[in-house]
């Protein structure tokens, strides 16, 4: 491939976004994303300092697609929540090896942030304030980011599932995991969220 006179950070990005899908975040680094572009590894240091350079660009690529866009004021404050974080689970969930990315450089990235400042905004209108605001927002994104990693790396269809429901020495977690089978991915997400938001209810 020949190599490009000028590389824009999105061509980076994409390079590397290449790279993480296919080999998984283990495979990232400098020399990989030379290769995925076709020059010299030493060449890529004239766009980018580091791996954690190039880590922030792949967030920017990937969350600059979400809708920070605040919904719909006509609807209950909970459903704008559930709106706002099925977007993050939409776009993130096409790329889940960059889930631990997303927890790294979160403060740094102006699309988590914008994404953050709508969720708060919407937290302030349904009552919540001071310190159960952050709370809140930290649940939210805790929910958000350790869920889209078990639906992705740990599925209730997984084997790890039914090796669970043959431990017949502890009854309650076995039938528990029995119990998972025919629940669908948005069920256990949705679910979870719903329960999450019932506890966040200043009312």
């Amino acid at each position: 491939m020949p190599r490009p006179r000028s590389l824009t950070p999105g061509q980076l990005a994409t390079a590397a976004l290449a790279v993480i899908d296919r080999d998984g975040l283990d495979g990232l680094s400098m020399r990989a994303v030379a290769q995925e572009i076709g020059m010299s590894t030493m060449g890529l240091y004239r766009y980018v300092d580091d791996r954690g350079e190039l880590e922030q660009l792949v967030i920017e690529l990937v969350l600059g697609t979400v809708d920070t866009t605040p919904p719909d004021t006509g609807r209950p404050w909970h459903e704008r929540i559930e709106i706002m974080v099925e977007r993050v689970r939409g776009v993130v969930g096409a790329h889940p090896w960059i889930v631990p990315l997303l927890i790294a450089h979160r403060h740094q990235s102006m699309s988590v942030l914008r994404w953050s400042e709508t969720v708060v905004a919407i937290l302030t209108e349904a009552g919540l304030d001071g310190g159960k605001r952050v709370i809140a927002l930290r649940c939210l994104l805790a929910y958000v980011v350790g869920a889209i990693q078990l639906e992705h790396l740990g599925p209730l269809a997984g084997p790890g599932t039914q090796v669970i429901a043959d431990h017949a020495e502890l009854p309650y977690l076995s039938d528990t995991a029995r119990s998972s089978d025919g629940v669908t991915p948005d069920e256990e997400f949705r679910g979870g969220l719903a329960l999450l938001l019932r506890g966040m209810d200043p009312h």
